[in-house]
């Protein structure tokens, strides 16, 4: 069976008498409406695919759609990954075993506030690049990739019996640039390289996006969350015959640290899902199941003042929660779906079980300073360069040099602080420099004999979305004293990812002082169960579980637990490894259900 698209609309058509016997998709001949799930394979533990897409299946959804994150696949270039949780395959496998058909998008950009919008850091190592237009390397470099993924999705297309029917070109490329014939180097790699199915790009439902976005001989669709009859007429100005699609129907929000956990009323995205189908649109629903953004994968946003890194959870209000609850807004849209559908034949699953709650102490802390050599290999540079250039990609990186003395006072500066630096002198904490305030400075003073001067940054996320997608991590300018540039400094890349073996035993120190420190904790659960970790009077760091990133907490919010999927528990003893980077706490607390903070309603003008 194939998807083709009909184009007996004229361009007087109305997008709210839209016809989707005459304007729409024909799934092997016969009249098809897209009514999609988007849900993001790296976003959900392997072992837990099929349930969510037996959740998403019984919402009543025909299709699901998901990105691919290039930096996922290829950390290091040249150096492609594609098993266990990257086998985007076996997704797409499995969502066809379960009758469901399924969109994917590629890239090379995919924004999903995901790490540098699923583009490697490895890039931002050569400064001269460009990213998203045609400029030779950064087009080298997105060959490969299509080199090494579309193989991988091609056999999987509907012409040839597999669930693909449609592939995204790139990703809200009128946000950002109007280069054509970037999209169209990409349109033409991706059918050389054999994608026969759908090809569409995807932009937001204004003149000005559309008007660099699109790509003649390429199904034009919409994203966007409210407005739809206004925003499917911008659709039909822009592409006067073809179906009408909404590629993503933002039905929630994504949170940023310090802000609150944003949510849409369910029976106020309903009415507008109930518009949409009315109107003989298509949908994607984004997302219908949000996940976690795992380990250190988050991105960030940049409002044009502040720098807005994306929180661990991906929870997104979605109609399926980040640990598979089915939410008013999942029944809300179920009985949308089935008023358009029919009748959805498949049942409701059953809740996932939980873990019963309790409460551990730390049995033993670590102080970073003294397992330095077993986290990362130092370098010596004239410069404190940023991460790309010494290789790295996530996690933290560590800055150290030799100040000269005597001075009496002096004033400390730091150029290009990306994100977050702690700072230390002679192993005392001296302060604490964040990017959105790069007008603050440290006065400290050096003794006759010099000091030593430490820096420990965190990259807390590549901005994901806009025209600062150049993002690089750790310091990107330099270290002044007094307007001096201080030189010769011994660099170290802790990526974290996965956590080496930590040397408990020969810790220094025990209790809960204050300064960046390892503290692991044991929890004893009979039986492997969905649980949320919660570590409250902490300040700010990241958890391991079983030696997997669980990700981020931060004390300023929203979210206060972790979602930690079954899948990574054992029965009998497990182990919990929190890297604090401040003041630890007293207490791990292991809950059975989410706390992602106060709410906030999201604006549905968007």
């Amino acid at each position: 069976m194939t998807l083709t698209v009909t184009t007996a609309a004229t361009s007087t058509s109305s997008a709210t008498s839209a016809d989707p016997a005459t304007t729409g998709f024909l799934r092997d001949g016969v009249p098809h409406r897209i009514v999609s799930a988007a849900v993001h394979y790296f976003r959900i533990h392997p072992d837990q695919w099929r349930d969510r897409l037996l959740r998403l299946r019984a919402m009543g959804v025909n299709t699901v759609e998901t990105y691919v994150p290039w930096n996922l696949h290829e950390r290091e270039r040249g150096s492609f990954d594609f098993s266990g949780w990257k086998d985007v395959a076996a997704f797409v496998g499995l969502a066809g075993e379960l009758g469901l058909d399924v969109i994917v998008r590629p890239g090379p950009y995919i924004c999903g506030e995901w790490e540098f919008g699923g583009l490697p850091a490895w890039l931002l190592a050569d400064p001269a690049i460009r990213l998203r237009r045609s400029e030779p390397r950064y087009l080298a470099a997105v060959d490969a990739w299509f080199d090494a993924v579309l193989p991988r999705l091609t056999p999987l297309q509907d012409d040839r019996g597999g669930p693909i029917v449609a592939m995204g070109v790139e990703n809200e490329y009128g946000s950002y640039g109007n280069d054509t014939a970037y999209l169209a180097h990409l349109r033409d790699g991706m059918r050389a390289r054999g994608v026969s199915c759908l090809l569409f790009t995807a932009d937001g439902a204004e003149d000005r996006f559309q008007l660099g976005g699109r790509l003649p001989g390429v199904l034009t669709t919409g994203t966007f969350g409210s407005r739809p009859a206004e925003a499917l007429d911008c659709l039909r100005r822009h592409q006067p015959e073809g179906p009408l699609v909404c590629l993503e129907f933002w039905d929630g929000w994504f949170d940023h640290w310090g802000r609150p956990h944003r949510v849409r009323d369910p029976h106020d995205a309903a009415a507008t899902l109930d518009a949409l189908l009315a109107a003989g649109a298509s949908i994607n629903i984004y997302m219908a199941h949000g996940g976690t953004n795992f380990g250190w994968w988050n991105g960030a946003n940049h409002d044009g003042t502040h720098y807005l890194p994306t929180v661990t959870s991906y929870d997104y209000d979605a109609p399926v929660g980040e640990a598979g609850e089915l939410t008013p807004k999942f029944h809300a849209f179920r009985e949308v779906i089935a008023r358009h559908l029919g009748p959805i034949p498949h049942p409701l699953p059953a809740p996932a079980p939980r873990s019963a709650p309790q409460s551990v102490r730390p049995l033993e802390r670590l102080a970073l300073a003294d397992c330095l050599d077993e986290l990362g290999k130092p370098g010596h540079w004239r410069d404190p360069e940023p991460m790309e250039t010494v290789g790295q990609s996530l996690g933290l990186i560590h800055y150290r040099t030799r100040l000269r003395g005597p001075l009496a006072t002096t004033e400390l500066r730091v150029d290009g602080v990306a994100d977050r630096a702690q700072v230390f002198l002679d192993g005392e904490p001296i302060g604490l420099l964040e990017r959105n305030r790069p007008e603050e400075s440290i006065t400290l003073s050096v003794p006759a004999e010099g000091a030593e001067l430490e820096l420990l940054v965190e990259n807390q996320g590549r901005i994901n979305y806009g025209p600062l997608l150049a993002d690089r991590k750790g310091i990107t300018g330099g270290v002044r004293l007094d307007g001096q540039y201080q030189f010769g400094w011994e660099i170290r890349p802790l990526p974290l990812d996965p956590l080496p073996e930590l040397p408990f035993a020969t810790a220094r120190e025990t209790g809960s002082a204050p300064g960046p420190a390892f503290h692991r904790f044991e929890l004893d659960v009979p039986t492997p169960a969905d649980g949320f970790l919660a570590l409250p009077g902490w300040t700010k760091g990241v958890i391991w579980l079983n030696g997997f990133t669980l990700g981020r907490y931060w004390e300023i919010g929203p979210q206060r637990t972790l979602y930690a999927p079954a899948p990574l528990w054992r029965a009998g003893r497990n182990e919990v490894v929190v890297l604090e980077l401040h003041e630890p706490g007293s207490v791990l607390e292991l809950r059975d259900r989410p706390d992602l903070g106060p709410t906030e309603t999201a604006p549905c003008d968007f």
